[in-house]
């Protein structure tokens, strides 16, 4: 049952999703809506995705959601983006940065491009959003949750820049709930095997991963969302940690 809106601490908040057109995002941006939130969702390339679900946002609550396009790396795009959302609602509550790029960089083929591109979306975005974000964020006493990844905290083989941007997001999480505190609380969550990279994936390989869960089985992104929402609705004293939702893979 989804949450009522006229129970919940997230009436008329405003909440930022970068990347929220699609998957996690997708689903974290519905369960906070749901929960009763208004929704600015920043996308990059994925357009239809973007306009689809605001459109069912605002026909379930008009002027609920809202769309805005940048490329997070661009040096004024994170100033653009709050400056939107804060034109577009008058305030804002959440910042989720959820965008991220993913791939293999084997040792001997990691480009310069790779690496400004894994740390530009994984670790230099977050950052300068929330450097932007934070006077809006502290007159609202809000919150910032970074998507980080299991992988932030145990490396993943052949994706040594991927897994260095997301330490440095771990990191990152905890120095900002000190720097931003006692307004901001800055927290993060760090997903297991929920939804599997776009591509191919060898069957043998998902199998394994899953196995080496404790619950055995695959995650789905409600179950990333739900952790979201516990974030914005019901832990008014969390701030500063990173709450691995990996069905126990970590262990």
């Amino acid at each position: 049952m989804q949450p009522s809106i006229e129970n919940s601490t997230l009436r008329g908040q405003v909440v930022l999703i970068t990347g929220g057109a699609r998957r996690i995002g997708a689903e974290i941006a519905r369960t906070l809506h749901s929960a009763g939130a208004n929704i600015f969702i920043h996308y990059r390339s994925s357009a239809a995705a973007a306009i689809a679900l605001a459109d069912h946002f605002n026909q379930a609550r008009p002027h609920s959601a809202a769309i805005h396009a940048a490329h997070l790396l661009t040096a004024d795009a994170p100033e653009k983006l709050v400056a939107a959302a804060l034109l577009e609602f008058g305030r804002l509550d959440v910042l989720i940065n959820n965008a991220s790029s993913f791939y293999a960089t084997p040792v001997g083929q990691i480009t310069h491009q790779q690496w400004d591109d894994l740390m530009g979306s994984n670790l230099k975005a977050p950052l300068f959003l929330a450097q932007a974000a934070a006077p809006s964020l502290r007159a609202q006493r809000g919150l910032i949750i970074n998507m980080i990844d299991i992988h932030g905290l145990r490396p993943l083989k052949a994706h040594p820049v991927y897994s260095a941007a997301k330490s440095g997001l771990a990191m990152l999480t905890r120095a900002l709930a000190r720097e931003l505190g006692p307004e901001i609380r800055v927290n993060g969550i760090a997903p297991g095997p929920v939804l599997w990279p776009e591509g191919d994936i060898d069957a043998t390989l998902k199998r394994e991963i899953v196995d080496k869960t404790a619950l055995k089985r695959q995650g789905k992104a409600q179950d990333v969302a739900r952790t979201a929402l516990f974030l914005a609705k019901d832990a008014p004293y969390i701030t500063g940690q990173i709450i691995a939702v990996d069905g126990g893979r970590s262990i």
